[in-house]
């Protein structure tokens, strides 16, 4: 299972002692490493900044980019230049530099991924990387016609010295890494690699976030291939190559590089591989044959070496738990959550502040919504009112357009007939993140709930900060899931539902479209969920609109029902007077049993 980051513990502090212990421990190998082995230790340390970028647009965004050293090659064009030309600061101001420029690129670069995706994108970014490769070809780098040598700092002169400042470099992009993947940004990228269309309706801009994920991946890179200038101090085209990249790429699939310390490991494994087939004679050229073998094993079995690594020392750890349980019981740590069971849900007894419903009043109106795909009419001429405050439900048998009017309203179909209106405002034209970011959230019939983050993470980032902690913790306690620091990977999907409806709450949304929110739960957990939501317009001051097969639980819910056939309203009103309707009941004739 994937983890956002690589450093365990909580808080800023524990990561920057970790950052602190490796550039301790970079001191030391500089001394004591031969002078070999200390060059080599650079060339790995440049693999690994630009592995932790692949790390971002690929393991975190799920974006495939196969041209992370022609960014590498920017940050070192930048850097030559500026040293050609004798600019201030000298490499610790140039490298930055060199790694915006490189950020530029990326996120021009990136713009198609805003519509392609797979091996479409893929395609680009290798045309973009042949492009630069031909390109540098013919420019050559600033310098190395006239022998100008890049300057290394004053500070780290020698190559133990500048080993020690690379390691400074990479214990710093390793931090930012880190707090990237832990801020809004960080969750944006793994949600949208998970759901573009859960993504929209949290509220977040996926185009910005795909641009982001791209800068960033190309800052670093453009970092590394400063870093590599400083180096080698004469910069050549060959280090960039079409082929070094997609090897690159290959290995951070392989290593499985959105970690931190697996970003390492493939650095290592990057000069460990030509330097152990150097050793016996053969071509370093079999390098890239080993690192795609090992790809097309990692993406045939779909593990990874980072993967694997993490599998076996969490077995240890548990093992080690296991051990101590029998002298110490109270020690025990539960290694995954279930699905909430009836005693654990004491919905009544929870206690969450929220607004006050306000009076009574036309929230939520449609006139005349009509939705076709080709020759067929998904919704023909539909009529909607909710009150403010309200529970309402939509029902229909399957077919009958209930899925295409909540995408409807939430935006995902703009091209629909008629009109939608919330609170007076006309939401025609309006994207699903405004929709979103205007009071309109939706829950989704299948999973979009990304295992990438922890649940904390998860509501945090739907709430786009409208939550306080303690409120995310209330919500949580509300609908009896788990705590915030559980990863989302290791509960169920039923108990996902009910995460995803406590993050859309955390939001303060004026309305939430719930769409079969049950589906996966027990009869006990649907009688147990009923409870918690109607308690959400007096307590939150949201009006709910429905979709549920479950008439168990539409009875005790729902004060209104609409129902739908074949894209058409046949019945809407109280909900005793609808469901005792004869047209209603002969269009759920042999799909539900209505009494």
């Amino acid at each position: 299972m994937l983890r956002a980051n690589s450093f365990p513990a909580r808080g800023p502090m524990k990561p920057l002692a970790i950052a602190v212990a490796c550039v301790l421990v970079g001191w030391l190998l500089s001394a004591v490493l031969p002078s070999y082995f200390v060059f080599l230790g650079t060339t790995a340390i440049v693999a690994m900044i630009s592995l932790l970028g692949l790390g971002i647009v690929t393991g975190s965004a799920g974006m495939m980019a196969l041209c992370q050293l022609s960014f590498a090659a920017v940050g070192a064009w930048v850097v030559s230049w500026l040293n050609s030309v004798d600019a201030p600061g000298g490499l610790m101001v140039w490298l930055p530099l060199g790694g915006l420029a490189a950020a530029a690129a990326g996120v021009v670069v990136g713009l198609p991924a805003l519509r392609l995706r797979g091996v479409n994108l893929a395609v680009v970014t290798l045309g973009f990387a042949a492009a630069a490769d031909l390109t540098l070809g013919k420019i050559q780098f600033p310098g190395t016609q006239t022998g100008i040598q890049v300057a290394r700092p004053d500070l780290f002169p020698g190559d133990r010295r500048y080993f020690l400042f690379a390691v400074i470099v990479l214990a710093l992009c390793s931090l930012l890494v880190h707090f990237l993947q832990a801020s809004r940004w960080g969750s944006g990228w793994k949600f949208v690699a998970f759901s573009e269309r859960g993504t929209a309706s949290a509220g977040t801009s996926v185009t910005v976030t795909k641009l982001t994920a791209f800068g960033a991946s190309a800052f670093l890179a453009g970092i590394g291939g400063g870093l590599l200038s400083g180096q080698v101090g004469l910069v050549y085209p060959s280090s960039f190559t079409t082929i070094q990249s997609l090897a690159l790429y290959v290995l951070a699939i392989v290593s499985g590089s959105y970690l931190i310390d697996m970003a390492v490991l493939g650095g290592i494994l990057w000069v460990l591989v030509p330097e152990l087939l150097k050793r016996f004679g053969i071509s370093q050229d079999w390098g890239f044959v080993i690192f795609g073998a090992l790809g097309i094993q990692s993406l045939t079995t779909g593990s990874n070496l980072g993967a694997d690594l993490r599998a076996m020392w969490w077995r240890r750890t548990q093992g080690r738990r296991k051990s101590m349980e029998v002298t110490s019981p109270t020690a025990a740590v539960p290694t995954a959550v279930t699905k909430p069971t009836a005693a654990r849900r004491p919905a009544s007894s929870a206690s969450v502040s929220g607004s006050p419903v306000s009076e009574a009043g036309a929230l939520l109106s449609v006139r005349g919504l009509s939705v076709t795909f080709g020759h067929v009419t998904a919704l023909s001429e539909v009529d909607l009112d909710l009150a403010e405050g309200s529970v309402t439900g939509l029902m229909g048998p399957n077919g009958a357009g209930k899925s295409t009017m909540v995408d409807a309203l939430a935006g995902f179909l703009p091209q629909h007939q008629g009109t939608i209106q919330l609170a007076g405002q006309s939401l025609n034209g309006l994207s699903p993140m405004e929709r979103a970011r205007l009071g309109i959230r939706r829950t989704f019939q299948q999973d979009r709930v990304p295992p990438t983050l922890s649940v904390g993470a998860y509501v945090r980032f739907i709430a786009r900060g409208q939550a306080s902690d303690k409120r995310v913790e209330e919500l949580l306690a509300f609908f009896n899931c788990p705590p915030p620091s559980t990863q989302l990977a290791r509960v169920d999907v039923g108990t996902r539902r009910l995460i995803e409806v406590a993050a859309n709450m955390a939001a303060s949304p004026r309305l939430l479209l719930l769409d079969e929110p049950a589906a996966g739960l027990s009869h006990e957990e649907h009688v147990s969920f009923a409870e918690q939501l109607v308690q959400l317009p007096a307590r939150f001051g949201t009006t709910l609109l429905l979709i549920e097969h479950d008439l168990d639980m539409v009875r005790s819910v729902c004060n209104d029902l609409v129902v739908l056939n074949f894209g058409e309203v046949i019945a809407s009103g109280q909900r005793d007077d609808v469901l005792a309707n004869p047209q209603v009941m002969t269009a759920y004739m042999g799909e539900l049993e209505v009494s």
